[in-house]
């Protein structure tokens, strides 16, 4: 409101010294229009000429039905008056309505809570962020003690159900007790259906409240004033904690998080006595809680898997590795925010740091080797593979004997007769000298093996090809007794 000096001399400049208007605001500094208002006067103050609209035949109607019904929408007004008549637009109907619709300010009056009475939960959308090739969404549980105003918060990427009971079990445990009722929205997590004022709470919300004793109770559809105290927690931590907050990963933020509850908002004054700090109630409030039970509830993701053909299952756009042997089999999968365990029975089969990246194959060593030795088990059932397996030097002498422009299968099957015939040890020196010689062909490991039997003085093994000869299957010797043979060799020491 401008002062009087200012007033009188604005109207001495306009009317003694008749300066214009434009010229007064920019030599006081002021808006030309309070200028205009300073002069009070019917030549700048004169009321607007109202024009004739095509909803003055219809205003009463308008104004009759909005006293009976307040809450009805304007294009529900628009198809009334337009069987009546009407002509216009439902733009220019909407103008009127929000000039004559009733205007109803509700009155509320102050909850006063007893210490651990009650606590207000809800989810709080804080955008998203991106992880590697995922985006997620970012949501804060919060939960707020009605009498004191502590509060507990933790940030996770999803809103799902294993995750608000996470946030119940963490929160219950950061105050080391918990209220007799926890006040909640219409959350899908929390009512499954409403009617006639019944609620059917969800089983898993039921079994929570049953482990740790509280009554749940859930708002009125369309009424966020009955959990007002979340609600202004919420928009507190927006303002004091999470504006401008940098952070590299979930644990880093939820750990910042925890730090501000306790330096800052433990610290504000309490709304109902601003003498007294929140920490003060809080402590007053805190052996009034109920207490734990002895064990905490699991709050895993269960669910069933099955891998068809590959070593790995799929959960939330990652894949995990299992024992090759659980391939095709029925399994669980029990998944926390940090884990992600696969179950046969109550047996634990996988363990895996959870990712919240997506594409990814999280693996266990053990599972991929064991992988790999089922399949050099099933390569040594071939020829080739048997021979590698006896002498692995042998992938090495194929390969430079393909380079000589050898043919490795000729060359293989050379080398597996000549394993058949000496062994696994002859034959590796063999070709371990052939490749110090730089010789790679199954004639100079034949030669190689000949000569160290020569020098040994050992006789070369001939083997019978007995498919060549299969009489020889049906042959039958006589033994004859050890004495016959004494008796020879003494008749030829007589003679």
């Amino acid at each position: 409101m401008l002062a009087q000096e200012a007033i009188a001399r604005i109207r001495h400049l306009f009317h003694a010294e008749h300066w214009k208007i434009g010229t007064i605001a920019d030599h006081l500094g002021f808006h030309h229009n309070t200028v205009r208002k300073a002069l009070e006067t019917d030549r700048f103050n004169s009321k607007k000429k109202t024009r004739s609209s095509l909803t003055d035949p219809f205003i009463d109607f308008i104004r009759q039905t909005l006293k009976d019904h307040p809450r009805l929408r304007a294009t529900r007004l628009f198809e009334m008056i337009r069987q009546r008549g009407y002509k216009g637009s439902v733009v220019q109907l909407r103008r009127v309505v929000s000039e004559v619709r009733p205007r109803f300010r509700e009155a509320f009056m102050d909850l006063r809570f007893f210490p651990a009475e009650q606590a207000q939960v809800d989810w709080a959308h804080f955008g998203k962020v991106t992880i590697g090739r995922a985006i997620r969404k970012l949501s804060c549980f919060v939960m707020i003690l009605c009498y004191s105003r502590a509060l507990y918060l933790e940030f996770f990427f999803d809103q799902s159900l294993e995750s608000f009971l996470r946030g119940h079990v963490r929160a219950f445990r950061d105050f080391s007790g918990l209220p007799r009722v926890l006040l909640y929205d219409n959350l899908r997590s929390v009512v499954l259906e409403r009617r006639k004022g019944l609620i059917h709470f969800h089983p898993r919300l039921l079994e929570l409240s049953a482990h740790y004793h509280f009554q749940p109770r859930a708002c009125r559809p369309m009424r966020g004033s009955e959990k007002g105290r979340v609600e202004r927690t919420i928009r507190y931590i927006r303002d004091s904690f999470f504006a401008a907050r940098y952070f590299t990963n979930l644990e880093v933020l939820n750990r910042q998080a925890l730090k501000w509850r306790d330096d800052i908002a433990l610290l504000r004054p309490w709304p109902d006595d601003r003498t007294r700090k929140v920490k003060e109630l809080y402590e007053e409030e805190k052996p009034r809680l109920l207490p734990l039970p002895a064990h905490p509830i699991n709050t895993d993701l269960l669910k069933p898997v099955v891998s068809r053909k590959r070593i790995y299952v799929r959960y939330d756009l990652n894949d995990y590795s299992i024992p090759p042997k659980s391939v095709g089999q029925t399994l669980t999968l029990a998944a926390s925010d940090t884990r992600v365990r696969i179950l046969d029975g109550s047996k634990v089969l996988a363990s895996h740091e959870r990712s919240y990246d997506r594409g990814q194959c999280i693996e266990d060593p053990a599972h991929k080797q064991a992988l790999l030795e089922q399949k050099t088990k099933a390569l040594g059932s071939t020829r080739h593979s048997r021979l590698i397996k006896a002498v692995p030097e042998t992938e090495e002498f194929l390969d430079q004997a393909f380079r000589r422009g050898e043919s490795p299968a000729k060359v293989a099957a050379d080398l597996l007769r000549l394993l058949d015939d000496y062994g696994e040890e002859e034959l590796r020196a063999g070709i371990l000298k052939a490749l110090e010689r730089e010789t790679p062909r199954s004639s100079s490991v034949a030669y190689l093996l000949k000569k160290r039997h020569t020098a040994a003085r050992r006789r070369p093994p001939f083997p019978v090809e007995l498919h060549r000869r299969p009489e020889l299957t049906e042959l039958h010797v006589q033994p004859h007794l050890s004495e016959t043979y004494d008796g020879l060799t003494n008749k030829k020491t007589d003679e």
